[in-house]
C-alpha cells in the first residue's frame, strides 16, 4: 500500500480520477490516478456522500483522511457536493442545441471526461443518464457519476478544487467590504410595514407579443393609494409569489404594484422542461421580457386593471432580481450586446467564469436586438442581476433611469465580484450617473426575496427608501454626473442581512485586468 503521505504529495500536484463502472450501474468506487503512483488511489463513493462514514472508512481516502487530520478528505466531499449549474433530469429530445444546455455541457465538460462511449456526451446522452437519478431540486457531482453512460470516467479533481476556490474568490471582496464598512442603521418608518391595508388580485391581460393572455398579480392599498406605479419581474424558474412580499410593504406605503407572470421563464415552465415536455428558454426571452413589462404599464395607462383612480403610469419604478434584474436594466437603457459572449463564453477557465455565465451566454444570438428601454421607468432596483457579459463597459452611458443593484456577499450563482463590484466599479469610473450599489452580508441568491406572508424581507425598508427617493426626485432621478442621491444617509437597513452601500468604494476597488 502506497503511504498516505506520499499520495498527499502526489495529490498536491494535481491529477485526474478514473471511474471505474458499468454502464446502467451506479458507481460505488472511484480510482484516482495520480501522478508517481503506481497504484491506483480508491474512494468509496459512499464516504463522499456522508463525512461521517469517511471518518470511520477503509478506503485510501479515509486513511489519507485521518493522515491529514480530515483537511483532505472534506476538501473533496465539498467538491463532489456542489450543485452543478442547472437542475437537469430528462429534458431529452426537445433540449438539443439549447444554448442554455450547451452551456452546462460545456462547463460539465471541464472537470468531467467520458471513457467508454464512441460519442462526446451531448444533452439526450445526459438525460438519458440522469433519468435513473433520484429527482430532486438539484444535481451535484456525485449524482452525474452515479448515473454517467459509458465504461469509466476521468474527473480532472483539480479542475472542480479550482472552481470552487474561484468562487471563493468572487466572494471575498464583497465579504471584505460588508465586514470593514458600517451597515445601515433601521428605521422602523422604512422598514415597518406602512398605515394602509391591502389587497391582492390575479389578472390576465392580452398582448401582442405573446400567444396567451399575460398574467399579472396586482397589489394595491384598499384606499389611500398615493397614485404612484411600481413593477417587479420574477427571476428565472421563479415566479411573481416569490416577491410579493415586496409589493405588500409597499402597496402598504401607498404604492400599486404589478407583477407580471413571465410565460417561458417561470416556475411551471422549469417543470415542463424537467419532465421532458419543453425546451429550455429561448434565447427570445431576453426580448420578452421587457416587453412583458411595457405591456403591463400600458394595461395600466388604459385603466384595464382596475387599478386605483388617478394612477400615474409616465413615472414608473420597476425592480427585478437575478433574471428580473437584468430585464428592468434593459428596460432602464442598459443595452445587451453580443460582444463580451462571443469573446468569453467559451473560456471555461476565466477567473471570472461563474454559474450567471450560463444564462448570460445563452443570448448570443439575441442580445444585440434586446435594446428595450421603456422611458417611462425613471428608476430600478436590481438585486443579483447576471451582467457581466450581457453589457459591455460603457453601456451606462445609454441608461435613462437610475439604478439601485443589490448583491449578496454570499451569492455563488451570481456572485458579487464579477458581476456587481466589478461592472460597478467600471462604469462609476468611466460613467458615474448616480447609481449605487448596496451588498448584503450574507445575503445568497434566494433569501433575499420574500413571499406575501413575510411581508418584505430584509430589503423591505431599502425598497421602500429608494423608491420614495425616485418619486420625490422628480425631474432630477435622471442618471447624470451631478445626479443626487436617492437613497436617505441612512435607515434602511436590516438586522438579518446587515446592508452596506459601498458607492463611495467603487472609484478604489482592486479590480484587475480588464476583462469580464
Amino acid at each position: 500500500m502506497t503511504s498516505p503521505l506520499r499520495q498527499l504529495t502526489a495529490l498536491l500536484l494535481g491529477a485526474g480520477s478514473l471511474l471505474a463502472g458499468a454502464p446502467g450501474q451506479a458507481l460505488e468506487q472511484i480510482q484516482m490516478i495520480l501522478p508517481l503512483i503506481d497504484t491506483p488511489f480508491t474512494i468509496q463513493l459512499s464516504e463522499l456522500r456522508d463525512q461521517s462514514k469517511l471518518l470511520s472508512g477503509d478506503s485510501d481516502l479515509a486513511e489519507l483522511d485521518r493522515a491529514t487530520d480530515g483537511a483532505i478528505g472534506q476538501r473533496l466531499v465539498e467538491a463532489f457536493q456542489t450543485p452543478l449549474p442547472l437542475p437537469i433530469k430528462a429534458f431529452a429530445e426537445q433540449s438539443v442545441g439549447s444554448p442554455l444546455v450547451n452551456q452546462v455541457l460545456l462547463l460539465l465538460s471541464s472537470v468531467v471526461l467520458v471513457e467508454g462511449v464512441t460519442q462526446p456526451i451531448d444533452s439526450q446522452g445526459l438525460a438519458a443518464s440522469l433519468a435513473a437519478s433520484q429527482a430532486k431540486g438539484s444535481l451535484n457531482l456525485l449524482d452525474v457519476l452515479e448515473a454517467m453512460p459509458g465504461k469509466s470516467a476521468s474527473v480532472d479533481l483539480q479542475r472542480v478544487v479550482l472552481a470552487i476556490d474561484r468562487v471563493t474568490r468572487q466572494q471575498r471582496l464583497g465579504n471584505s467590504l460588508v465586514t470593514s464598512l458600517p451597515a445601515a442603521a433601521i428605521n422602523p418608518d422604512l422598514s415597518q410595514a406602512g398605515p394602509l391595508a391591502v389587497k391582492r388580485q390575479e389578472l390576465a391581460i392580452p398582448v401582442q407579443h405573446r400567444p396567451k393572455p399575460l398574467q399579472v398579480v396586482t397589489i394595491q392599498p384598499e384606499s389611500g393609494a398615493n397614485g404612484r406605479l411600481v413593477v417587479i419581474s420574477h427571476g428565472l424558474w421563479d415566479d411573481p409569489e416569490s416577491f410579493e412580499g415586496w409589493g405588500r410593504h409597499l402597496a402598504s406605503h401607498g404604492y400599486t404594484v404589478l407583477l407580471p407572470r413571465h410565460p417561458g421563464s417561470d416556475r411551471s415552465q422549469q417543470q415542463a422542461m424537467l419532465s421532458g415536455k419543453m425546451p429550455p428558454p429561448s434565447p427570445d426571452d431576453l426580448k420578452l421580457r421587457p416587453m412583458d413589462v411595457t405591456s403591463v404599464i400600458d394595461a395600466a395607462a388604459a385603466g384595464s386593471l382596475a387599478l386605483p383612480a388617478g394612477l400615474r403610469t409616465d413615472n414608473v419604478v420597476a425592480m427585478g432580481q437575478s433574471y428580473g434584474a437584468t430585464t428592468v436594466l434593459q428596460l432602464a437603457g442598459a443595452r445587451p450586446s453580443a460582444a463580451l459572449l462571443n469573446r468569453f463564453c467559451k473560456d471555461v477557465t476565466n477567473p471570472e467564469r461563474n454559474i450567471s455565465w450560463v444564462l448570460q451566454c445563452s443570448f448570443i444570438t439575441s442580445a444585440d436586438q434586446a435594446g428595450l428601454a421603456d422611458p417611462r421607468v425613471k428608476a430600478v432596483v436590481a438585486v443579483s442581476p447576471p451582467m457581466s457579459l450581457l453589457f459591455d463597459q460603457g453601456s451606462a452611458r445609454t441608461m435613462t433611469a437610475r439604478a439601485l443593484v443589490v448583491s449578496g456577499s454570499r451569492d455563488w450563482v451570481v456572485p458579487s465580484g464579477p458581476e456587481a463590484l466589478r461592472p460597478m466599479a467600471l462604469e462609476a469610473r468611466n460613467v458615474g450617473g448616480g447609481h449605487r450599489l448596496v451588498l448584503a452580508k450574507d445575503g445568497d441568491h434566494f433569501n433575499l426575496r420574500s413571499s406575501y406572508e413575510e411581508g418584505g424581507g430584509a430589503l423591505r425598508g431599502l425598497l421602500l427608501a429608494w423608491t420614495d427617493g425616485a418619486f420625490a426626485a422628480g425631474a432630477a432621478v435622471a442618471p447624470g454626473p451631478s445626479a443626487p442621491s436617492l437613497l436617505p444617509p441612512d435607515g434602511w437597513g436590516d438586522m438579518e442581512f446587515p446592508l452596506v452601500d459601498v458607492t463611495a468604494n467603487l472609484r478604489t476597488l482592486p479590480i484587475g485586468p480588464k476583462q469580464p
